[in-house]
């Protein structure tokens, strides 16, 4: 089933995100985890992808896995910033042939060494070959508190118009972790004329150690209450988890709320966590 499809039916949306493994050692267990997530019934599964082809490849594995054998709609990521015309190409059929009929189209991260491919420089232009390629329903990503390599967020929502304007039909965000920035970045949204569904990329953070990375990489600011949060259970781990789930969880209740659209879940390939949320917003969202 196509997300857009899914996003006009107008009930909140819960859906999770899963990451491939960079070896093939590691497969079974991922494939575990997203078996166990899919478990959870939720309106889909999104699926990373890495540059590199065994990577690649096992976004498609994945998502093809959760389509056929769990009958969860899986939106397969595609990334271009490393990939030429043909690697794309490769992949849209691996895709169409797995009958896989969603796509996060994203530029992706620049590899450490600098090194680019040329046939893309900005995710517009990917989504709008996409679009012209085969019927998938697009997805884009969008940055509340604006991209790290983003001038300002003027020029941030600039980009991403040209997204929507290329062809995609929904898009998530980053991960926040204070609401306000969504509801300011939603509010310039539509100011800008930007009509398609957005939904709110939550992570619950189960482990201090995470959060230099996570803050390094997105730029995201924590708000005052958080930091509390962490730095009251660092050094207990299972009291971090508990309250980080709990934490997220309250984020989304508060969203769902305000009428968005859906939250999407950066599970890290836990299970538990995945679990601890949809038990928590079982009757917030209707779920049996």
């Amino acid at each position: 089933m196509k997300i857009k499809d899914i996003l006009g039916q107008g009930k909140p949306t819960l859906s999770f995100e899963v990451f491939p493994p960079k070896t093939e050692d590691k497969y079974e267990s991922v494939e575990r985890a997203a078996a166990e997530i899919a478990k959870l019934k939720p309106a889909f599964m999104s699926v990373t992808y890495g540059a590199g082809g065994g990577t690649s490849r096992y976004t498609v594995d994945i998502a093809s896995t959760l389509h056929h054998e769990y009958q969860v709609t899986a939106l397969a990521h595609v990334t271009c910033v490393s990939s030429t015309r043909e690697k794309v190409h490769e992949v849209l059929e691996e895709l169409k042939a797995a009958g896989i009929e969603n796509i996060l189209a994203l530029r992706g991260d620049v590899p450490k060494d600098g090194t680019v491919a040329s046939d893309y420089r900005f995710a517009s232009e990917l989504i709008r070959e996409i679009r012209a390629y085969g019927d998938f329903c697009i997805g884009a990503a969008c940055y509340p508190e604006g991209h790290v390599e983003s001038v300002s967020k003027t020029i941030d929502m600039d980009y991403l118009k040209q997204k929507v304007e290329a062809g995609c039909d929904f898009v998530t965000t980053q991960m926040f972790f204070d609401n306000s920035a969504l509801y300011s970045f939603l509010y310039r949204a539509q100011e800008a004329g930007i009509t398609v569904p957005v939904l709110a990329g939550i992570m619950p953070v189960t482990n201090a150690g995470q959060m230099t990375r996570i803050l390094s990489l997105s730029g995201t600011t924590l708000p005052n209450r958080f930091r509390m949060i962490l730095d009251k259970f660092r050094e207990r781990p299972d009291a971090m988890k508990q309250a980080g789930i709990v934490y997220a969880a309250e984020q989304m209740v508060d969203l769902v709320a305000n009428g968005v659209r859906g939250v999407h879940v950066y599970t890290m390939n836990k299970p538990d966590v995945a679990a601890g949320i949809a038990e928590n917003l079982s009757k917030v969202l209707g779920r049996v």
